[in-house]
């Protein structure tokens, strides 16, 4: 996949492109089913899928204090873009100025102009251009004037849920992963690298990886079944997230117990997949009853990760 920068200064010349655009922040089912209409209608006319996304995100930009938090890295969020299928990635910069660009003006100048798109599939509730004026009806209306198709897709339903990111951001919020796995398609996950800890997981019998993670939305405290990835090898853990109360500590942490693994990981970085919540952060009253626990959440994990 190409990522284009910054559209405005794009020499490139696109083939017969068909096109979306959204933030698509987690990439999740629904996003994956308009995905796949731009894969599939490209390759029908010998064309290029394009996409195009922007970032920062734009509630970022404009309302700081509202900004949600980003269920991905843009790093994961490009990489489940060119997993789909998509060729071509706009990866347009947002800013204050460009918030400022109507939605007539926002569908001239990028996907008249910039792209010369003969399709565009977008989501039933796609919003673009200055006070997220434009809608499905507005690119509609310009997509006649302009000489351009437009397909709306969606809503997208999954057991019983509208797909959205607002939705698979609930969910994580709430701890719920199973069914922020049912609408993202896939677990969700965290991606950092293994830094020194306090060493004392090792001292119990448990010996964790303590990962530093920088971007991406963390579900609440609490204990959870996961699987691991290194480079290309999955493996089954269990993950606790929380300040450690047993022994006081006050840096939140992520750190993972991986089953059947002695390897030395400092310094890599591994990807944390969230299977199923197991139970809450407690304090325990001694280092015995938190060593036992541990192996009932490890044992609890592996059952689950067997099954699933």
């Amino acid at each position: 996949m190409d990522v284009v920068r910054h559209i405005a200064t794009c020499a490139r010349r696109f083939i017969a492109p068909v096109l979306t655009l959204g933030n698509f922040d987690g990439v999740h089912c629904g996003h994956q089913a308009i995905l796949q209409r731009v894969v599939d209608a490209a390759r029908t006319r010998g064309g290029e899928a394009v996409a195009i996304t922007f970032h920062p995100h734009p509630v970022a930009v404009l309302r700081p204090e509202q900004a949600p938090p980003l269920i991905s890295s843009l790093r994961d969020r490009i990489g489940l873009l060119a997993a789909t299928g998509i060729d071509v990635l706009v990866l347009q910069h947002f800013t204050a100025a460009f918030a400022t660009l109507s939605a007539e003006s926002f569908v001239e100048r990028f996907i008249v102009e910039g792209i010369g798109a003969s399709r565009v599939v977008v989501g039933h509730k796609v919003s673009f251009g200055q006070a997220r004026r434009g809608d499905a009806a507005l690119l509609e209306a310009l997509g006649a004037r302009f000489g351009f198709a437009v397909e709306v897709v969606g809503p997208i339903r999954v057991d019983g849920h509208d797909v959205s990111s607002s939705a698979v951001r609930r969910a994580i919020a709430a701890g719920d992963v199973r069914l922020a796995a049912a609408l993202l398609g896939r677990p969700h996950r965290l991606r950092g690298v293994v830094v020194r800890g306090r060493q004392r997981g090792a001292a119990i019998g448990f010996p964790t990886a303590n990962i530093r993670v920088r971007a991406g939305m963390w579900p609440p405290d609490g204990v959870y079944a996961v699987r691991v990835r290194r480079g290309e090898q999955w493996l089954g853990g269990v993950a606790s997230i929380g300040t450690n109360p047993t022994f006081g500590d006050v840096p939140r942490t992520l750190e993972v117990y991986i089953f059947d693994f002695d390897a030395n990981v400092y310094g890599e970085r591994l990807m944390v997949a969230f299977v199923e919540r197991l139970r809450d952060e407690v304090a325990f009253p001694s280092v015995e009853a938190l060593v036992a626990q541990i192996a009932r959440d490890a044992a609890a994990a592996r059952a689950i990760l067997t099954r699933t």
